[in-house]
């Protein structure tokens, strides 16, 4: 599935793999490699075909299908495709060459894709040179978005099946260009500036990278982690996620070499498991581990020099974490836990661009990879194994898979029981078929077969009945392959479940479940010995599913009949002469077998193969085939009723229940009737026939027509003689002596009269379509009828009339297989018998009875066609002359009616005979290449005007073509005939549209029939594209196939789904030669007619032409061109008329389809639609402005530079360089592509001047519009920008419009940024594209490889602020590992002077703007008050322009100088009381302080000495919680990704502040420590004053403020979080330390010394004071406050990466002191913040053995602690870490938590003892079965010992007292019963229950029921549980109970609640 997920829906794949070349491959029985990992073998099978060596160095596995052979025509020889490729490479290559990219290479990619989508092969070697050249030109530096995107889809579509190319074998791909590209997207400061605009977008790269990362070398891995760690750090956690994130996407997981240094898994995992636990609590860390993990363990399953264990490649450890992972990414609840993630993947930055798509990467998917890729049959043999893991987490959740227990995980469990299911499915029958070829010890065996299976089955039984459909379906087809696994196990199971449901015995969605699972398995059982036996009962007790009034159920009905039907023959076995002549042997039988399954319940078993002897089975299942027939006739009789009862079908809706039922009718009977015997198909005709003449039910006449056509095709013979005499007869009947469609009639409503009529009709012309030449039998009958009617009908009935002669001609024209039977001919000729039950036909064997059109059938075709068409044309004549037979004027539109329906009549005769229609007609070709002329230049030279670019490569014409089976010869007379009939319609159909314009222009009826009938006439040629054929015959198959779809098996399908895919095949072929043609004059007038009416002054006429227009010019090359300048003449009339709707109509076709695209890159037009557009920003009307504004997206690019110069190496391209020299073709390509670059530019450069001048005295509307493309179209890297434009922005940015001023501004620093990229790119574009900056200041540090000191002499140089030779800004140098060297930039900057003249002279223009005056009104608008609240922050975009104005002004260019600036800074924070005085002022500064980090030191000193204090004075002095948000931003702005000594001003002053406990300001401080925080967070580990604050702030805990002590406890955490750094010396010391430390790699997060004596001497204070504080106290003391203080400060710590540094802690001090603070009720905020953090406890990931301590702990805490508050909260976090840590926890400290959990049952507090009860339910639900049994056991004695032990105390004699021990014994009684009850409760789904609990029911009941208080009120309560969770299951799981124990649960809750 790293390939495409999208394999497992269905066909893709087949649809996807591109093609076989030559003579039929063989077939052989193996599986698509839809999902896992490359064929190491070439799969082993017959090879039949005569060029097997050509084919084994084209792929590697052979095909399956052979399309070739099995086409109805002679295709072409594989030298023409051949020389077709060649000549496609060729072209490809002059395209590039000439750098002729959009369109030519574009096109000619097209080309390409076409040819591998026709099924053809290219070999190995060329396929994986033409990967090598797309991957390079994919990543071509300059090249446009729109053809990189294109490049990368082709990279994806040549390597996407791995058996085209094996990685490493065939196709090693360089990481390095990609890395690249990758690190410019996530890690921008490492790579050069200003190239974000150039940057591929991310969808694009992530993509490319997700395929391409399968093909770059193994050996690479070390390289790319040398290259990738160091970039790692968890104190600016985005990087952490970025090195993550590309671990996953770049790094190969397959195997290297043995001979690399370390490249096995056991080099590299250790450190990969170290890097998970440096971010733990994070989900997106967890899926990303386990996607590499889980590919690693598919892609080294074959590989032997790799270890392999139980554990597949891992160890035991390593596979304990994953498994603890897959737990917690289930996300299922537990007690009162909250979730295991914190909230971290917030801060994953950049790093989000490398997260794969869940919905296309499933995570339960990756988890089944890792887990059936594990697996082997050493699983067996050990107790501890992956298996046993599966097992393990099967059994701990089997109840969140129960129906009635849904929530957040019901998707994640059913993904993964269906993604285990089918990767283990794939993999098992790839190694049966040899594709897998993987050592024979690691093979799936049946015992390990049977293991899983067991594994999943009764999760899955349970999923099988959700209540969601989306879940319940993956449910379905794990099902289905469960059962093809081991028949023998499943469907015993099944068949018990599902025939109660059929039988209407339970609720109805099991019903429903019950039909959708055996539709599944219907294919299965009919292979299996018994099994198939029970088909036909099933089949019957189906039937009354078939109910109109729930037609869900009727649908999955017919489906589970068709499923039937595709799997068995309905041929009645039994014979004279063998004793069985009835059903009755198989109806005792099946009786029989389903009274075993109701007496043995669920867990029946029934193993055939040793209980039927295989004559027994043969004559039941002879028997069971007697029934058969009478099935047939009542499954007739069902659909009969249904059809009467549906709703009429015009109401109805698409897609509603009715219509999908419709659907489904003739797709479940035509299997079942092509499977029928001889006589029972005769019983059936009979049947059918005698209900069509003698009924009439109008509103099922098509469902009727349908279920007739299906019958038809299976044997046209006999249907026909029937059918065709009696509907004719019928039909004359009707018109004759009923009167039928005898007058006019308007509406759309059947009149009651005509309705016999039309249900004639309907039925015969779905009786004359896809039945072959039978129908030249009825040649006279079927002709007369047709002219007869229309002499005679009128009114609506004529439609029904054109659409049977619609079908008669397609019949008669097209090309389909007519054969849907279910074996090959000689089969049924033999005859057939039990063995045929189930058998699939071999494609290899497939023969297909095709229809081609014979002479006379076109004949009898062109004669109907003409005669029709003809008719037609009258009607339309005599329509539109001026004495009409019907009045113009007259009521009810009976003339618009009349005209629209002859144009129906048109429309549908059209495209009844499409196919003889010649697509090549107009282009002069004849048979493929274009006559004499072999120059390849053809195809481009029909732009001679250089402005016109062509636009979309799907305007060039296809030069191959390939036979497609084209019936007539262009030289006959009957193609010219048919031609001429075509253009007389069609100069018809001109002539109507121009009649409607001047008589009838509102007569939408009409117009909307001419459009679409001009529509058919332009697209229907050579395929009825208007119908779709190929798609809908597609989506037809893939519904077909998904019951026979099993992962891994290669189109094992029924015989007519192999048909289907033939003629799928075959359409495709025709509908490739026909997408294009060229232009006739005709098509040229019509398309002109369709442009002038898209502008009409009617809505709907607009749409209707638009639609049609959009779909002929899709049709047509270059129609474009010649309809875009009618348009614009309409709508440059429109808005010089101000006419609204035609200046809607010209915007929506302009700009709201797909013209505008063409328009955007043809500059014949371009400019024209540009001053169209921003003129209508002045139409005072909203509906136009909303328009406007919405077309202004798809605009947005208009204008900007085309590709002008492309990088890429010539060697690539040369690898497909022809034999031919090119080059003359390449240079003059190249000129033309060179002029039309220059013609272009200076169109833009003249337009772009044009609307800088408009801009300047225009309403705001239309200057907004200017300002936005005037800057796309002026803004050139060469010339940088015009002086007018320049002025106009400049002066712009302070206009008083703040729209424009966004605009101006956003402009402006565009200005500045592409001045600063040309001079730092030395003026060169090439430079710029190779990312060659001219930069001083940036320098490369060496590491010193051999110094062990370098860590502490780099963290040294941040201790002091003087004396610094170099910056790092970057957080990640050092931080995990030293790479080789690192980037910095110098501490003393040269200043930057390498302007040329361009430049300075736009330096200069733009300074001498910048006066005293533009910079006060520009600050007086950063002063006004926004218009919304949402703008009122600190706004980035008005900073980025000042930081580039403030450049220019240090520099001495501006007219301002510095000293004004000062000034007007003073004057805009005036006295700093307004907060939006503080904004504009945090703005300026911001700008001021973070613009000038690296300038000459003169310069920054100068402008820090003025900004720096400044700051601080405001932070000490103005700050209000209104104004504090603007500074903090402004703080980060400066600091942030910073070296700390760059603002060594600022940090120097927050870095020396010092709590004051006297000042009562809280406010003041707490904003102060915030800002603090800021800094620290923001310089990382290079923070290093972090002693002094340390001590202030852990001597001042217990502060009095609230938000003081808040913003101390966050900061602790900070400091704390960023102390902590690994710094190994280099990778390979990374590598062997995690090597060596353990299989799971170093312990992160080691509590240093120090950091331990600080946790203990805080919480040694906190003791202190807490004994000091006096019980009771209300007010706030040193204790409570302190304590506040420290759990803000833990939290902040147990929910972030670090978490693990606390662990040792836990148990003591942590645990008493937090239990301490719940205690404290007077605080109610510290109880809950103890709680909260309390809870963090159990959800941290120990590591293994760690948690022995803090589980002791708690159960001390939980026996022994006075207060029982503190108890019960021990019991909370004993589930959960108990649940938490499934896979680690070790068994003792498993036994001691339950002993302990077992003996709070007895706590003297009944709180305690209800919620141990609770507990220890839990604990035993969640435990796998291994663990569950003894512990059930062990506990079941120990509570009825108990109970008998301690019976209820007597009653005491009044006036003594009672005993104590009296109280003592009924605690342990209660608790006995608790425990009991415990065990009862953790089971509160399973049916049949375990087998100890009717006893320990019963003994509840009749022991303790009775008891008074507690304990009776206990034991009702477990009672009454029991009975309601079990009220749907009851009638099953009261067989399991003997009579008395049932009495005795009787005699507690009455007889009648519990019956």
């Amino acid at each position: 599935m790293d390939e495409s997920l999208e394999v497992h829906t269905g066909a893709e794949a087949e649809f996807a793999a591109a093609a076989a070349a030559g003579a039929p491959p063989p077939f052989i029985s193996s599986i698509l490699s839809s999902v896992d990992t490359i064929s190491r073998a070439t799969s082993p099978g017959l090879n039949c075909s005569e060029n097997s060596d050509e084919d084994d160095k084209k792929r590697y596995r052979p095909r399956t299908f052979s399309y070739f052979r099995l086409l109805p025509f002679n295709v072409e020889e594989n030298s023409y495709r051949d020389a077709a490729l060649a000549g496609i490479l060729k072209n490809l290559y002059i395209a590039i060459q000439a750098e002729d990219f959009s369109p030519g290479a574009l096109h000619w990619t097209r080309e390409l894709q076409g040819w591998l989508n026709l099924k053809f092969e290219m070999t190995r070697e060329l396929r994986a040179r033409l990967a090598q050249l797309y991957y390079h030109l994919a990543l071509a530096p300059g090249l446009d978005s729109v053809a990189a995107d294109r490049f990368s889809k082709m990279v994806i579509t040549l390597t996407r099946k791995k058996h085209y190319l094996k990685p490493g074998e065939d196709l090693v791909l360089e990481w390095r260009p990609l890395w690249k590209e990758i690190k410019g997207l996530v890690l921008p400061s490492e790579t050069a500036s200003h190239q974000g605009s150039r940057r591929r977008t991310q969808k694009h790269l992530l993509k490319l990278c997700l395929h391409a990362s399968s093909y770059f070398d193994p050996r690479e891995r070390r390289a790319m982690l040398e290259e990738l760690l160091p970039y790692f750090s968890t104190s600016d956690m985005t990087n952490a996620y970025i090195v993550v994130g590309a671990i996953t996407i770049l790094i190969p997981t397959g195997p290297a070499p043995p001979t690399e240094p370390q490249s096995q898994p056991s080099d590299y995992v250790p450190t990969f498991f170290h890097l998970w636990s440096l971010m733990t609590r994070s989900k997106s860390f967890d899926v990303c581990f386990i996607d590499v993990f889980s590919r690693m363990a598919r892609d080294y399953l074959h590989y032997s020099h790799v270890p392999f264990t139980e554990h597949g490649i891992f160890t035991r450890e390593q596979s304990d974490v994953i498994f603890t992972a897959i737990l917690r990414l289930t996300e299922i609840p537990v007690g009162q836990a909250n979730s295991p993630y914190a909230s971290l993947d917030y801060s994953s930055g950049l790093g989000i661009y490398l997260e794969k798509d869940k919905k296309k990467y499933p995570v339960p998917y990756m988890i089944a990879r890792w887990i059936a890729n594990s697996l082997s049959p050493l699983c067996l043999k050990q107790g501890s194994s992956i298996l046993s893991g599966l097992e393990g987490l099967m059994e701990s959740i089997d109840t969140f898979f129960h129906p009635s227990n849904q929530g957040a995980w019901t998707s994640f469990l059913a993904q993964l029981t269906f993604f285990l299911t089918d990767i283990f499915v794939s993999r098992w029958n790839r190694e049966q078929s040899g594709e897998l070829d993987i050592p024979q010890e690691r093979r799936i065996n049946p015992e390990l077969k049977r293991r899983f299976v067991l594994a999943l089955k009764e999760v899955t039984f349970m999923g099988l009945f959700a209540k969601s459909s989306k879940v319940v379906n993956y449910y379905y087809s794990t099902l289905q392959g469960l059962a093809y696994l081991e028949p023998d196990l499943m469907l015993p199971g099944a068949l018990q479940r599902f025939y109660p449901s059929l039988q209407g015995l339970v609720e109805v969605h099991r019903t429903t479940s019950s039909l959708c699972s055996l539709q599944m398995i219907a294919n299965i059982m009919s292979k299996q010995k018994g099994f198939r036996c029970h088909i036909t009962a099933l089949l019957a007790l189906a039937l009354p599913g078939i109910d109109a009034n729930d037609l869900g159920k009727t649908q999955y009905t017919l489906n589970f009949i068709q499923s039937v039907a595709y799997s068995i023959p309905f041929v009645s076995l039994v014979s004279d002469n063998d004793g069985i002549h009835d059903t009755s042997l198989a109806m005792n039988w099946v009786q029989g077998e389903m009274d075993r399954m109701d007496r043995e319940g669920q867990d029946v078993k029934i193993n055939y193969h040793q209980e039927l002897s295989d004559e027994d089975e043969a004559n039941i299942l002879r028997s069971s085939t007697a029934g058969l027939g009478e099935f047939v006739l009542a499954l007739l009789g069902k659909v009969f009723a249904l059809l009467e009862n549906l709703p009429d079908a015009s109401h109805l809706r698409t897609g509603s229940p009715e219509d999908n039922v419709i659907n489904t009718l003739p797709a479940a009977l035509t299997p079942l009737f092509a499977s029928l015997s001889p006589e029972l198909f005769d019983m059936a005709l009979e049947k059918l026939s005698s209900f069509v003449s003698t009924h009439v039910v109008h509103q099922a006449r098509d469902a009727m027509a349908w279920i007739c056509n299906a019958l038809c095709k299976v044997n046209p013979k006999k249907t026909l003689r029937v059918f065709i005499p009696m509907l004719i007869v019928n039909i004359r009947n009707e018109i004759d002596y009923n009167g039928a469609a005898s007058d006019r009639s308007s509406g759309t409503e059947v009149l009651p009269r005509d309705r016999a009529l039309v249900w004639h009709v309907s039925i015969l012309s779905m009786c004359v379509v896809h039945v072959g030449d039978e129908v030249l039998n009825y040649k006279s009958e079927l002709f007369g009828i047709a002219q007869y009617m229309q002499e005679k009908c009128r009114g609506l009935p004529t439609i029904h009339i054109s659409n049977y002669i619609h079908h008669l001609l397609l019949n008669l024209t097209h090309t389909y297989p007519i054969d849907n039977a279910l074996y090959e001919p000689e089969l049924i000729a033999r005859g057939l018998d039990v063995d045929d039950w189930g058998r699939s036909t071999e494609p290899a064997e497939l023969t297909i009875k095709w229809h081609r059109p014979s002479v006379e059938e076109i004949v009898f075709a062109v004669e109907l066609f003409e005669s029709e068409a003809n008719s037609a044309a009258q009607r339309l004549d005599q329509l539109m002359s001026d004495d009409p037979p019907v009045s113009r004027k007259g009521k009810n539109k009976e003339w618009s009616d009349e005209l629209s329906r002859s144009l129906t009549a048109l429309r549908l005769i059209i495209s009844g005979v499409a196919t003889l229609f010649d697509p090549n007609r107009n282009s002069d070709e004849v048979n493929g290449f274009e006559n004499g002329k072999e120059d390849d230049d053809t195809i481009m030279e029909a732009d001679d005007d250089p402005l016109a670019e062509v636009a979309d490569d799907e305007e060039l014409k296809r030069q191959f073509h390939y036979p497609a089976g084209y019936l007539l010869n262009p030289r006959d007379q009957i193609y010219k005939r048919i031609h001429k009939l075509r253009e007389e319609v069609g100069n018809l159909l001109s002539r109507t549209h121009s009649f409607l314009n001047v008589n009838q222009e509102d007569d939408v009826a009409c117009f909307t029939a001419l459009y679409a009938t001009y529509r058919t006439w332009i697209t229907d040629v050579g395929i009825e594209r208007s119908a779709h054929p190929l798609e809908r015959l597609v989506r037809l198959y893939k519904a077909d196939i998904s019951p026979f779809k099993i992962s891994g098996l290669r189109k094992v399908y029924p015989r007519p789904l192999l048909v289907k895919r033939a003629d799928a095949y075959q359409l495709q072929r025709v509908k490739y030669n026909s997408v294009y043609r060229v232009k006739s004059e005709l098509d040229k007038r019509l398309l002109l007619d369709l442009a002038e009416s898209c502008t009409s002054l009617y809505a709907d006429v607009r749409r209707v032409a638009q639609g049609a227009l959009d779909s002929s010019l899709k049709v047509l090359i270059g129609g474009r061109p010649l309809v875009i300048p009618v348009i614009m003449d309409a709508f440059s009339k429109a808005l010089d008329e101000n006419d609204h709707d035609r200046i809607k109509g010209a915007m929506y076709t302009l700009l709201f389809s797909a013209m505008v695209r063409s328009l955007m890159r043809d500059w014949r037009f371009a400019p024209t639609l540009m001053r169209l557009y921003i003129q209508t920003a002045s139409v005072d009307k909203t509906s136009i402005q909303n328009l406007g504004s919405t077309a202004l997206f798809s605009l947005l690019d208009f204008g900007k530079a085309f590709e002008r110069m492309i990088i890429f190496d010539p060697r690539v391209v040369d690898t497909i360089k022809p034999v031919e020299d090119c080059s003359a073709a390449i240079s003059r390509r190249n000129d033309f592509i060179r002029e039309r670059r220059t013609k272009v530019e200076g169109k833009k450069a003249a337009l772009g001047l044009e609307l800088t001048n408009q801009a300047k005295v225009s309403h705001w509307k239309v200057a907004n519009r200017c300002a936005i493309f005037a800057l796309n179209l002026c803004l050139r890297f060469d010339t940088i920008a015009s002086p007018e434009f320049i002025s106009l922005v400049a002066e712009g940015t302070n206009d008083p419009h703040p729209g424009l001023r966004s605009n101006f501004l956003s402009a402006f620093t565009s200005i500045f940024t592409t001045i600063d990229m040309r001079a730092v790119y030395g003026h060169e574009y090439r430079n710029y594209l190779l990312e060659k900056e001219v930069d001083e200041n940036k320098i490369v540090v060496d590491v010193p490889a051999d110094d062990s000191h370098v860590t502490e002499k780099f963290l040294a140089q941040f201790e002091k602020f003087d004396g610094v030779d170099y910056f790092v800004d970057s957080d990640h140098p050092g931080w995990l590992v030293w790479g080789k060297s690192f980037n910095a930039s110098s501490a003393n900057p040269k200043p930057f002077l390498a302007y040329d003249e361009v430049e300075t002279a736009a330096r200069e223009q733009i300074g001498a703007i910048l006066t005293k005056d533009w910079f006060k009104k520009c600050f007086e608008f950063l002063k006004q008050e926004p218009r919304d609240s949402g703008a009122d922050r600190f706004r980035m975009h008005n900073v980025v322009l000042l930081m580039q104005v403030f450049d220019l002004m240090n520099y001495g260019k501006t007219a301002a100088t510095f000293d004004d600036l000062v000034e007007l800074v003073k004057d805009v924070y005036g006295d700093g009381s307004d907060k939006h005085q503080h904004r504009a002022t945090s703005e300026i500064i911001g700008a001021l302080l973070s613009g000038s980090t690296d300038d000459p030191r003169e310069y920054r000193d100068r402008v820090w000495g003025f900004a720096a204090p400044l700051m601080l004075k405001v932070i000490a002095d103005d700050l209000t919680p209104d104004n504090l948000q603007y500074w903090m931003t402004c703080l980060h702005l400066t600091v942030d990704a910073k070296d700390p000594r760059r603002s060594k001003e600022l940090v120097e002053a927050l870095s020396s502040f010092r709590l004051d406990m006297s000042s009562n300001a809280a406010f003041k401080e707490s904003s102060k420590v915030q800002l603090l925080e800021f800094i620290i967070n923001d310089a990382g580990w290079h923070f290093r004053h972090e002693k002094p604050i340390l001590e202030d702030f852990l001597s001042h805990i217990d502060h009095p403020y609230k938000s003081v002590r808040e913003s101390i406890g966050r900061v602790l955490g900070t400091i704390y979080r960023t102390r902590y750094h690994e710094s190994f010396r280099n990778v390979t010391a990374l590598l062997d330390q995690n090597k060596a430390a353990s299989s799971i790699g170093i312990r992160a997060y080691q509590p240093s010394a120090e950091f331990s004596a600080t946790i203990h001497d805080v919480f040694a204070r906190l003791e202190k004071w807490r004994h000091e504080r006096a019980p009771g106290q209300q007010t706030p003391s040193s204790y409570t406050s302190g304590s506040k203080t420290v759990l803000v400060w833990l939290d902040s710590m147990l929910s972030s990466q670090e978490c693990i540094q606390l662990v040792s802690f836990f148990p003591d001090p942590f645990i008493d002191q937090l239990l301490h603070m719940m205690d404290v009720k007077e605080d109610p905020e510290l109880m809950k913040l103890a709680y909260h953090v309390y809870r963090h406890l159990p959800n941290i990931p120990f590591r293994s053995g760690e948690d022995k301590a803090f589980i002791e702990a708690l159960i001390r805490i939980g026996k022994t602690a006075s207060s029982w508050h503190q108890r019960l909260r021990a019991l909370v976090n004993m589930q959960v870490v108990y649940f938490r840590r499934l896979f680690l926890t070790q068994p003792e400290e498993r036994q001691v938590l339950f002993d302990a959990v077992g003996d709070m049952l007895a706590d003297a507090q009944l709180e305690v003892r209800d919620c141990a009860s609770a507990t220890l339910a839990g604990m035993i639900r969640c435990s796998p079965a291994s663990i569950r049994n003894p512990i059930i056991a062990q506990l079941k004695d120990r509570f009825e010992l108990q109970l008998k032990l301690n019976p209820m105390p007597k009653k005491k004699v009044p006036g003594t007292d009672t005993p104590v021990n009296v109280h003592k014994q009924i605690v342990r009684r209660h608790a006995a019963v608790l425990g009991l009850g415990a065990m009862i409760e953790a089971f509160p789904y399973a049916t049949p229950p375990p087998h100890w609990m009717p006893e320990v029911l019963a003994l509840l009941a009749s022991r303790t029921a009775s008891d008074p208080g507690v304990v009776g009120k206990a034991t009702k309560a477990i009672l009454s549980e029991f009975k309601k969770t079990r009220q749907d299951s009851w009638g099953v799981d009261q067989k399991y109970f003997t009579s008395e124990q049932l009495e005795d649960l009787e005699g507690v809750l009455w007889k009648s609640y519990f019956a």
